[in-house]
């Protein structure tokens, strides 16, 4: 299995350096404003069990790569993996959506800015289950040229896009979201993964 190995370990960094780019919430404190700590909280009630979701998602990839599985294992456990990742994404897209705006200047360029990305991110990965899905499990050296060209998309998803979640979460929003227990508890295990 040793050919498929770098390329999985390559595919898994890709992955933990990208997953949870909603959760890279700064600041604690700040005035409280009881219009959005009530959106707030809100949309991190909805956040938290698709924080995990993505969680489990990357801890399965990093887990097949540690062990010596088989192509076919792999292609299992990744196209899962994006699944639940391109559901979770779009879960949070949903639940910023239903919120609506949150009560800052330019609040609702910001909310539709965020849900746009999300739901970009949601279908990158449903497209990169795709690949996974078509990938050649019987030749060991074109699963692995697959897996290499899939983990280099990876790395892309998780440089481009966050500006406008970065956006939607700084100043207030950002303090008002690190006053909810739901968005700690999210960022706890996954502020782990950020650089």
């Amino acid at each position: 299995m040793e050919g498929t190995k770098p390329v999985n370990k390559k595919l898994a960094a890709a992955l933990s350096g990208g997953a949870v780019l909603v959760l890279a919430l700064s600041g604690c404190g700040g005035d409280d404003n009881e219009k959005l700590d009530s959106w707030a909280k809100q949309v991190c009630d909805a956040v938290q069990p698709q924080a995990k979701k993505i969680e489990s998602a990357n801890a399965a990839i990093q887990k097949e790569t540690s062990d010596n599985s088989t192509p076919k294992d792999v292609q299992k456990t990744d196209a899962k993996a994006f699944q639940d990742m391109s559901d979770a994404y779009k879960a949070i897209g949903g639940a910023v959506s239903k919120a609506g705006a949150p009560d800052v200047e330019n609040g609702e360029k910001k909310q539709q800015d965020a849900v746009k990305e999300l739901n970009s991110i949601s279908a990158s990965y449903a497209d990169l289950k795709k690949q996974v899905d078509d990938l050649d499990t019987k030749d060991q050296g074109k699963f692995a040229d697959g897996l290499k060209d899939i983990a280099t998309e990876l790395d892309k998803l998780s440089q481009s896009g966050n500006d406008a979640l970065r956006n939607l979460e700084e100043g207030e929003v950002g303090q008002a979201m690190a006053r909810q227990s739901s968005c700690k508890a999210a960022t706890g295990s996954a502020g782990a993964t950020q650089s």
